[in-house]
């Protein structure tokens, strides 16, 4: 019969990509014979998200200012935004579907929105004794945070497939489930069972991703100016990689010091061609976004056999690796099955300063090179770039500004780093004194968390905001662009001068608007139209 369980997903206006593993998650619970439903924040208005001061957070804006967008055309389709409230819409769901068990996903800077939700429904959680879940990155690495919600009863700590359905079997058959792998339990009198890990979950055993819990809307995702109805699709889970910025390494290290397992998997080519080819046939799939960190990150073999396969699926493609993956070979036979654009994490220009601190040693040389040859197969591609690292310093960050010159890339963004807790970085900078441990993260602010004695938050606004100009004018126009960084009068009436001029010499025109009948602008990667 099954246990009905309600997914709740805190998620900003723009980030359009539905959440995939919400949507595997909700595959394996359906397979089971569970009742699943979603209550979704994305397309409710802007102004959902506030800071705790209760301003709101324009990251669109933002984008705006720091000129990572072009206009473009609505391409016939724009987002259906909800005019309701989402605390009346939120308790509604909850009260009509009546759920055994309500299920948080969340990432770190959407972890306060989360709890903004469940404390809407708070009484009707704690009148009907519902279980509340919460499970994504952010409480996988800081589990102790998240258990001490007073709503929060459960935390799930890595992969959340197999504890999801033991958790729902358990209470299926009114059974204890103080044992679950994989799960942080909170007792009635406050105890926490801290349970084992389990084996990682065999991707090659899972069923295919649950659309049908979404709203049609969520598959149509803006890239390169177009809209296009978009499928997330998984070929690897975890990275082989250790940047210290990243997760990956103690994701893996959550396993490792617990039973002799691999967390880096592949999943079969002909699983993945399975898949692509459903959709693809089902439910007119448009455009496939491969979302694995690094996607080359796979052997010669592997790769070819990719290939072969994506020939005959025939769709636009996106990815993301590094510059040390490609060569002329790869970038060419991508590019003849599909591939459209792709990022590269370029992330800091100097060398010693990348290998010691980021832990990726490849050389500025090397990866130049290598980003040479993308536009010989006509594809395009953006860099992306970190500032405000600890220990960095002006003269460090202007080394990035000076690698990013000599590389073609189609766009490039530079955004101020993020100590999201699961991350090497994050214990370095607690030991440093720069962030404390129970901090919260919150990286769709434009304001910088670390505002280092020799690197301060103002300056790392202002050289973000500037990161494109200081790239694409000559040298000989730095001066200005340094008084451009200051926030003053003076600073602000240049760069709008100097974003006027930017914008005549390298942002394409169009008289393309909306349907409500106003310009439209997108991200420069993503194409994200923006109201």
């Amino acid at each position: 019969m099954g246990i009905k369980v309600l997914f709740v997903y805190p998620n900003s206006y723009g980030m359009n990509m539905l959440p995939p593993a919400i949507a595997l998650l909700s595959g394996v619970l359906k397979k089971e014979g569970h009742l699943v439903e979603l209550f979704d924040t994305t397309y409710y208005k802007p102004d959902l998200i506030t800071d705790s001061d209760g301003t709101k957070r324009d990251h669109h804006a933002t984008q705006v200012d720091r000129l990572n967008v072009i206009p473009f055309g609505s391409g016939g389709f724009t987002p259906k935004i909800n005019t309701t409230d989402w605390r009346n819409d939120f308790k509604k769901q909850v009260q009509s579907f009546n759920p055994d068990l309500i299920a948080m996903s969340c990432t770190e800077d959407m972890w306060e929105l989360g709890l903004s939700m469940l404390e809407e429904v708070e009484r009707y959680i704690v009148e009907n004794q519902i279980p509340v879940l919460a499970g994504g990155v952010f409480p996988t690495f800081a589990p102790e945070i998240v258990i001490k919600h007073f709503l929060i009863n459960l935390v799930c700590v890595g992969e959340g497939e197999n504890a999801i359905r033991n958790l729902c079997e358990r209470i299926e058959r009114g059974g204890s489930y103080h044992d679950v792998t994989n799960l942080w339990v909170k007792g009635r009198d406050g105890t926490v069972f801290k349970n084992q890990m389990s084996d990682p979950v065999d991707v090659n055993a899972m069923p295919m991703m649950d659309i049908d819990l979404f709203e049609e809307q969520r598959l149509y995702r803006p890239m390169a100016g177009k809209w296009y109805k978009m499928l997330p699709v998984e070929t690897i889970r975890g990275c082989p990689y250790k940047c210290t910025y990243c997760n990956s390494p103690n994701q893996m290290e959550i396993y490792d010091t617990n039973i002799d397992a691999d967390y880096f998997r592949k999943k079969r080519i002909d699983l993945v061609y399975k898949e692509l080819k459903y959709f693809k046939d089902n439910v007119g799939v448009e455009y496939n976004y491969f979302w694995a960190d690094t996607f080359l990150a796979v052997s010669d073999k592997e790769f070819d056999e990719f290939c072969e396969m994506y020939s005959e699926i025939k769709l636009p493609f996106w990815m993301q690796t590094r510059p040390e993956t490609l060569t002329d070979y790869k970038v060419r036979r991508l590019a003849d099955v599909g591939l459209h654009r792709f990022s590269v994490g370029i992330e800091h220009g100097d060398d010693e300063f990348r290998r010691k601190i980021l832990k990726r040693s490849w050389k500025n040389e090397a990866i130049v090179e290598a980003l040479k040859i993308p536009h010989r197969y006509g594809v395009q591609f953006t860099c992306n770039n970190i500032v405000g690292f600890p220990t960095e310093t002006r003269d460090l960050a202007m080394e990035t500004i000076k690698l990013n010159r000599q590389i073609e890339s189609d766009s490039q963004n530079m955004n101020a780093f993020v100590p999201f807790h699961g991350t090497p970085l994050r214990k370095m900078v607690e030991e440093m004194g720069l962030v404390k441990p129970e901090e919260i993260t919150k990286c769709l602010t434009d304001s910088p968390m670390l505002d280092m004695p020799q690197f301060s938050a103002k300056e790392i606004t202002g050289l973000i905001k500037c990161f494109v100009l200081y790239v694409k004018f000559p040298k000989s126009r730095w001066k200005d662009i340094k008084r451009a960084e200051e926030d003053t009068p003076e600073g602000k009436k240049i760069f709008k001068e100097l974003k006027k001029e930017f914008a005549e010499k390298y942002i394409p025109t169009t008289s393309e608007v909306n349907p409500k009948g106003v310009p439209v602008v997108a991200d420069l990667e993503y194409g994200m139209e923006l109201p």
